[in-house]
């Protein structure tokens, strides 16, 4: 099946991410302590809390590939987002710890100008987060993965984070110590808004969210079907990167059992032209007039 296929080489991404963040977390941490620069420090601890996120999606990605079982008749699949949602309490901690720090710092100021290595380390870091940032985009598109492309967009916020970082070590370094301390804050805060995003996002999955522009659209479609009379009901709910769609619509109640069965064959064929990862369930009625 085309979907766990697509898991499979979404674990390209999510491994390639988890080195990266290993090798750049030890690099900004060693270096914010030996270079006396408080933002790359909190950079380097952005980036290991981002080693966890990358390693949830890598879990979920693998426990999602497992078939469907007896107590798990829809597969699965949504171990992905339980796996996204834990991260998201961990970020939140280290979110929490950064600004902590950042705010006794403020009240308590060292003043110790950043050494000027520490800008090199951090828009070198910038530029190779970059790099992981649009191969882990492109993958994304290619296998349709919506859980890649999220790693993808952490890479593309790594990234800035780690240019902001160097600005405020070069404002620091030209007289202005405290805006390293305040960068830093800046760090914390974005780690926090990272989490929250990540936690929300995961809660709507696994309530059963749905976007409602999908449904929209796929309302449309379905009722553009040769042969469909009406709709009269359509739901929705995502389950990793597949989605279920439950239809009910209405036709003319003196087809047959196969003219009726060909015309749900076209609805499941025109919503999987709309997602190929959807698994839809069509129930027929017959059209009444009032």
């Amino acid at each position: 099946m085309e979907l766990y296929t697509n898991l499979r080489a979404g674990e390209k991404g999510a491994w390639l991410s988890i080195g990266t963040y290993i090798i750049l977390s030890a690099a900004k941490l060693i270096m914010g302590y030996v270079g006396d620069s408080e933002a790359l420090r909190a950079d380097g601890l952005n980036n290991s809390t981002d080693i966890i996120s990358s390693i949830a999606v890598l879990i979920g990605l693998k426990i999602s590939q497992r078939p469907p079982d007896k107590n798990h008749q829809y597969g699965h699949l949504r171990a992905e987002t339980v796996a996204s949602l834990i991260a998201s309490f961990i970020m939140m901690a280290v979110g929490l710890e950064v600004i902590f720090n950042s705010i006794m710092n403020i009240f308590n100021p060292v003043r110790e100008t950043p050494s000027t290595l520490t800008i090199y380390v951090a828009l070198g870091c910038a530029s190779v987060m970059y790099a992981v940032y649009r191969y882990n985009l492109a993958l994304a598109k290619k296998i349709k993965s919506s859980a890649l492309k999220a790693v993808a967009f952490d890479n593309r916020s790594d990234a800035l984070v780690s240019v902001g970082t160097a600005i405020g070590i070069v404002a620091a370094i030209i007289g202005f110590p405290i805006l390293d301390t305040i960068t830093a804050l800046i760090i914390g805060i974005i780690i926090i808004k990272t989490a929250v995003e990540i936690f929300w996002e995961s809660v709507q999955m696994l309530t059963d969210a749905f976007d409602t522009e999908d449904i929209e659209t796929l309302s449309t479609l379905i009722k553009n079907v040769d042969g469909v009379i009406s709709l009269v009901d359509i739901k929705g709910r995502t389950h990793g990167n597949a989605t279920f769609i439950e239809v009910t619509v209405t036709v003319n109640p003196y087809l047959n059992v196969w003219e009726s069965h060909h015309i749900t064959e076209k609805i499941e064929q025109t919503v999987k032209k709309f997602d190929i990862n959807c698994t839809v369930l069509v129930h027929i009625e017959p059209h009444e007039k009032k």
